[in-house]
């Protein structure tokens, strides 16, 4: 069977902290359904969706996988996406793609950091927790919902409940039981919750609810239980053991009877035209418009090549069908219509609104393309999407000059599938340079990079991105001029600079009055601003957070031109900065640890040794701790490791962008020595 309707789809990623069961999750579900004979264990190393040889060796997810499975005549697309904090942005690059996102934790271990940050990323998706593990012995029920409750708010609310040896789940919703005994909570109070909170929304229902006091049927709940998920004005908590198998057709019966169709989701506002001009327009799930897709995920696959996985959104796609790609005016043919199965494909003959399919063998697409068939208007495109920001980085070297070529092509390949994965060039030290969220991310990749592609490189800390900035208001007046017989060489610039607020970037202004600078020339000023702040005028490092105003300047009839004026541009601004009280500000890091309460204290004073600021410490569960901290990203280097020894490999760790700060004195004083040795000072 494919889906021959929207109505019959059901599109899930899986979400949630590494360890909470998700791959395990899936082979259950696909072995409940039908879709394969038993279902695989990661330990054993042949589930459906870690197929990698990587993923089997580390025993997690590394990439998103997708698979299908049919029940109760619907059609499931789910998205088993990694739960390591490092891989988070190929985990987010699935939310695009569906519906809703199922995020699960595990019973015994509650709320963790990654929990919290799937389920934020997920705003505007309808969304669903799934408790996992209910087997394990000693579960506190009542100190979960209690925790979930308050990271999450009231909407989350159980639509059914484990037993006490977490043997089975009662349902709360369809045909519940009001004897059946549970973990917690009642059957009967667990679903007048429930009830209670869709039908806020309809006051129709309302009234026949609590003035009639008429029991509702789930039909008559459908709508408006949909319409609380699309508002997240409910968010259902469902309970399951992926191991003993308690709760997963129950959980299978929720996804395809409540998950929302591709009807009934908050579906990607698309837009047409380019910046200012951009228009929002309707892209409805309907087969007999132009088609419309959006791509959210490339694989690079030995055999089968470029793999693009996108869903349809608009319109259907067939074997032979003519698409382009964004605004490329060259269509290609769609040889090969794939529906995966972790690995495995086959051939389906067509994809509906909806439906998430695969072509092979297209070297032109990419992550967040828009394929379409028809340039009768302005392409369409999805905005970007927010991912986190790469903050640890590694300097590349092949050992072998003739493989410089075969790393640039790895690296594209590499960051066309993973949009935290980011390479550029240092020019100073002339080495490649690639970031990510972690060491564990950059391990990975190098892993990747050596098996996939036979690649023996070195590696070295980058050098850390400074950033330069000001104080206070200052001016500076250059004058270029040269003559060596014939036409010489004339500019004047003067100009201003104002300090910004942190983060504000750059600004441009013009004040030159009387064509004391000829408006021809005005683009070259610009040359020889961005030029120098790019170079840095204190300490060498790109100059950020202050407006540039071009305020007067000089022009020679006969000898200005372009590089004069670039010229003077560039040393007006460079000795304006140098008078304006300049600065060197250090990227800063957002660290996040959980650790066991007995190892508080050492934890703590290693930030405090590396600089760090702590801002805020919480307690997620019993005998952890969970600390929130700024350090300078100059400090960090070997803290994972050193995390790892103190706690023994007992601890979570997620990194993230914190902007910048004010390096100390003698940081500066140094980098400023620095620069001024080489003979670069401004």
């Amino acid at each position: 069977m494919t889906p021959s309707t929207v109505h019959d789809i059901r599109n899930l990623s899986l979400l949630g902290q590494t360890g909470s069961g998700k791959t395990t999750l899936v082979e259950a579900l696909l072995a409940a359904s039908g879709a394969i004979g038993a279902a695989g264990s990661v330990e054993r190393g042949d589930t459906v969706s870690d197929f990698e040889p990587q993923e089997k060796a580390m025993g997690h997810s590394l990439h998103a996988a997708l698979v299908h499975l049919e029940w109760a005549g619907h059609w499931a697309n789910l998205l088993d996406t990694p739960g390591l904090p490092d891989l988070a942005g190929r985990a987010l690059a699935t939310l695009p793609a569906v519906e809703t996102a199922v995020v699960v934790i595990t019973a015994g271990a509650g709320v963790e950091s990654g929990t919290r940050r799937m389920l934020t990323a997920a705003q505007g998706k309808c969304r669903m927790i799934v408790v996992n593990k209910i087997d394990i012995p000693g579960v506190d029920y009542v100190a979960l919902m209690q925790a979930i409750v308050s990271e999450f708010g009231r909407e989350c609310l159980p639509i059914n409940l484990p037993t006490a040896d977490g043997s089975r789940v009662v349902d709360c919703f369809f045909a519940p039981d009001p004897a059946a005994k549970t973990a917690f909570s009642s059957v009967a109070a667990a679903h007048d919750a429930i009830v209670d909170q869709i039908v806020e929304l309809d006051e129709d229902l309302m009234a026949q609810y609590l003035e009639q006091g008429e029991s509702l049927d789930p039909e008559q709940l459908h709508a408006p239980f949909e319409q609380a998920l699309r508002e997240g004005h409910l968010l259902p908590v469902c309970f399951v053991s992926a191991r003993s198998g308690a709760g997963v057709r129950e959980l299978l019966d929720i996804f395809c009877k409540l998950a929302p169709d591709p009807t009934e989701g908050n579906p990607p506002q698309f837009f047409k035209g380019e910046g200012a001009a951009a228009q929002p327009v309707e892209v409805l799930p309907e087969r007999d418009r132009h088609f419309v897709g959006h791509v959210f995920q490339v694989t690079n696959d030995p055999y089968r090549g470029k793999l693009g996985l996108f869903r349809v959104h608009q319109g259907q796609v067939t074997n032979g069908s003519q698409l382009y790609i964004g605004d490329g005016r060259k269509p290609f043919r769609v040889a090969h219509l794939l529906r995966l199965q972790g690995r495995n494909s086959v051939e389906t003959a067509v994809g509906v609104p909806g439906d998430l399919c695969a072509v092979s063998r297209v070297d032109e697409i990419h992550r967040d393309a828009v394929v379409h068939d028809s340039h009768d208007e302005d392409y369409f495109h999805l905005p970007p999407q927010a991912y986190p920001q790469p903050v640890f980085g590694l300097s590349l070297m092949t050992r072998k000059p003739a493989d410089e070529q075969k790393l640039s092509e790895a690296l594209t390949r590499l960051t066309d599938e993973d949009p935290c994965l980011q390479v550029s060039y240092d020019t100073r030290g002339r080495h490649t340079v690639v970031r990510g969220l972690g060491e564990q991310h950059l391990k990975i990749v190098l892993d990747e990079l050596a098996t996939r592609w036979n690649l023996q490189l070195d590696t070295a800390p980058p050098a850390i991105p400074y950033r330069e900035t000001i104080s206070v208001v200052a001016e500076a007046r250059y004058r270029h001029k040269k003559q060596s017989g014939g036409s010489g060489q004339y500019g004047e610039v003067a100009l201003r600079v104002e300090p910004l607020p942190r983060g504000a970037g750059l600004q441009l202004g013009n004040e030159v009055k009387g064509g004391a600078i000829p408006t021809n020339f005005m683009p070259a000023v610009e040359k020889g601003v961005r030029h120098a702040l790019a170079e840095g005028a204190y300490a060498g490092f790109p100059i950020e957070d202050l407006r540039v105003v071009v305020t007067d300047g000089k022009h020679h009839a006969v000898d200005s031109n372009e590089v004069s004026f670039a010229t003077a541009a560039r040393h007006a601004l460079i000795e304006a900065v140098i008078a304006a009280q300049p600065q060197v500000l250090e990227p800063i890091l957002e660290v996040r640890i959980k650790v066991a309460d007995a190892l508080f204290g050492e934890v703590s004073g290693e930030l405090s040794v590396r600089r760090g600021k702590l801002t805020s410490t919480d307690s997620p569960a019993a005998g952890w701790m969970l600390i929130a901290a700024r350090v300078p990203m100059a400090e960090m280097s070997g803290f994972e490791a050193r995390l790892k020894a103190i706690c023994a490999g007992e601890s979570e760790f997620v990194l993230e962008a914190g902007g910048y700060e004010a390096a100390p004195a003698e940081v500066q004083s140094e980098l400023a020595r620095g620069f001024a040795g080489h003979g670069n000072g401004g």
